[in-house]
């Protein structure tokens, strides 16, 4: 049995990876385009892919492939259509960024909270030498407790982010679904949400439904102080009215993990915005501590371990 990894390059090195002994030819590749998938998985029984794409056509001239291992949780790099009608299974892996995630949230918020980095560029930059005071204090520092934090989405994420905040004392709301005028036990309407938070975290996956969940009418129903928080996936927040959010001053901060476009081109809308002040910006590093990628490695290798054994 043959596997092929199409992006083994997306994990550095020293992430441990062992297939199961009944897979006795495995072939690595540091990265591959769509022009060059189709010769490297055509005679492969299993495909492991973070982000490489599998379309339609390279699947339907994939004869001998069986799995296809999805080293995220995502699948929409995968034509999962074309994976059924050819019999093909589709796995993804789920639940090992649950620590990650949340602390790369809070690092973001307190960081952008207590403005960490505008005071240190301000010592790089000597002022702190110059300050008449034994400190200066020339950008506000607020505390998080006694805050309200809205969460959107309630998964394992939502809830770890939730059971963090208590601990700094914040007040906890869940947003109800966008639209939904019945609202479950635990949640609160979604613009009622948005209009009492001081920060909202959005932690929930991009779908036809949450595309472009946040846009212009509901940065005009948030305090003008708030912060907002997209360590989820690019594409839940509109691009356009978050760059006018900041130019009208409707927001007080943001902290992105992720965008539309990945890699992000300079010409991107968040490429501006990164050089505010208020406004921080990470290359969707939020899932990758050491920890969180050994294991969603172990995490796969156990399902691709089953997967052959059912086969059998």
């Amino acid at each position: 049995m043959k596997a092929v990894f199409l992006d083994r390059g997306s994990f550095p090195q020293h992430i441990h990876l062992e297939l199961p002994k009944k897979v006795t030819e495995v072939v690595e590749f540091d990265n591959s385009q769509s022009d060059d998938i189709l010769e490297k998985i055509k005679d492969a029984d299993i495909v492991l892919t973070n982000k490489a794409v599998l379309n339609a056509d390279i699947i339907n001239k994939a004869p001998k492939l069986k799995l296809v291992q999805v080293m995220a949780t995502g699948v929409n790099n995968v034509d999962l259509a074309a994976c059924e009608k050819n019999n093909i299974r589709v796995q993804n892996v789920t639940e090992y960024s649950t620590i990650s995630v949340p602390e790369h949230t809070f690092s973001m918020l307190l960081a952008l909270r207590r403005n960490l980095l505008s005071y240190i560029e301000d010592v790089k930059a000597g002022k702190w030498a110059e300050s008449e005071f034994f400190c200066f204090l020339d950008h506000p520092i607020l505390d998080l407790n006694g805050s309200t934090l809205t969460i959107i989405g309630g998964g394992s994420l939502g809830q770890k982010v939730a059971s963090i905040a208590t601990a700094f004392g914040m007040q906890v709301i869940f947003a109800e679904r966008k639209g939904e005028t019945t609202v479950r036990t635990g949640y609160t309407l979604f613009e009622d949400a948005i209009k009492k938070a001081d920060v909202i975290s959005i932690n929930c996956p991009l779908t036809e439904e949450t595309r472009h969940l946040i846009s212009d009418h509901e940065f005009s129903l948030m305090k003008s102080s708030a912060l907002l928080l997209n360590i989820s996936r690019g594409g839940i927040v509109d691009e356009r009215a978050l760059l006018h959010a900041f130019k009208n001053n409707l927001i007080a901060g943001a902290a992105f993990d992720v965008a539309t476009q990945e890699p992000m081109p300079l010409n991107h809308p968040l490429q501006s915005l990164s050089q505010y002040p208020n406004f921080l910006l990470t290359p969707h590093i939020a899932w990758a501590s050491n920890e969180a990628m050994q294991t969603l490695v172990d995490i796969a290798m156990k399902k691709i371990a089953t997967f052959i054994d059912n086969q059998e």
